[in-house]
């Protein structure tokens, strides 16, 4: 079977934000590697962007590191360079805690074009990490994607018991440095201490480290192996080894591909 042809066409006057993936440089979509290597102007995430994808960009493209600027200067430089293709690089996927939305609506203002390209988030990697399935069937079929309110407050019916409360499976993002309070709230909203939880440190990145352990100790298993910062939480029945058949390939089971064979 024959590649697909992928032929970008890149436009001028436009902006494209691009999801990098949760860390490993050949994660990146095609389409995001594709408009990186036609990029005049690149503007990327340095804080958690893997800095190996600037390496797409061509020798005469200007690259800015936005960790070391302000909403009001990453459009400026935006503005500025509206009429060559600029990127806007986001880690993971930016629709997860990554601050796009204030960018789109400013440029919606300036009536200034843009496009947005998906990238695999970081709770994705993780579950790569832990060859896991956040869905299995009998034990949870909804994921919460989360975080612990810290400088950036969480709106009060979503705090963490009352989410764990629904015992579902659980992602807690930007939380590494809030173990302790993190298991506390978990368990004061249902989990039992036993209840299997993992800590996924970069994942996907060269250097990641994968810890399995249980509520009442993701604090202890943290500092053990030394991570207070860029990990994901994943609390949950998943991480068992209890669930049920998945109807899709059961040959009782019809469906719009298939007929029940028995």
């Amino acid at each position: 079977m024959d590649r697909p042809n992928i032929d970008m066409k890149e436009r001028k006057n436009m902006i494209y934000f691009i999801g990098a993936g949760p860390g490993a440089a050949d994660l990146i979509t095609v389409r995001g590697a594709e408009l990186l290597k036609k990029a005049d102007v690149i503007i990327y995430a340095g804080s958690l962007v893997n800095p190996q994808l600037l390496d797409y960009a061509k020798e005469e493209c200007d690259i800015f590191n936005s960790a070391h600027m302000t909403l009001e200067e990453v459009i400026d430089v935006m503005e500025k360079n509206f009429d060559k293709t600029v990127v806007r690089l986001h880690t993971g996927d930016p629709c997860i805690y990554g601050a796009i939305r204030e960018q789109m609506d400013i440029l919606d203002e300036k009536k200034m074009e843009y496009e947005y390209v998906p990238g695999v988030s970081s709770f994705i990697g993780a579950a790569s990490a832990l060859k896991a399935e956040y869905t299995l069937p009998d034990v949870s079929q909804t994921v919460i994607l989360t975080r612990m309110a810290g400088r950036t407050p969480v709106p009060a019916e979503e705090e963490i018991s009352k989410l764990a409360a629904h015992g579902a499976t659980m992602v807690v993002f930007l939380t590494s440095t809030m173990l302790e309070e993190l298991q506390e709230r978990l368990m004061a909203g249902g989990y039992a201490p036993d209840s299997p939880a993992a800590i996924v440190y970069r994942a996907t990145w060269p250097d990641q480290k994968v810890i399995r352990t249980t509520v009442n100790n993701i604090a202890k298993a943290a500092a053990d192996n030394g991570i207070n910062k860029m990990a994901l939480i994943m609390v949950g029945g998943f991480l068992g080894d209890r669930y049920d058949r998945s109807k899709l390939y059961d040959p009782e089971f019809t469906h719009l591909f298939r007929e029940a064979s028995k």
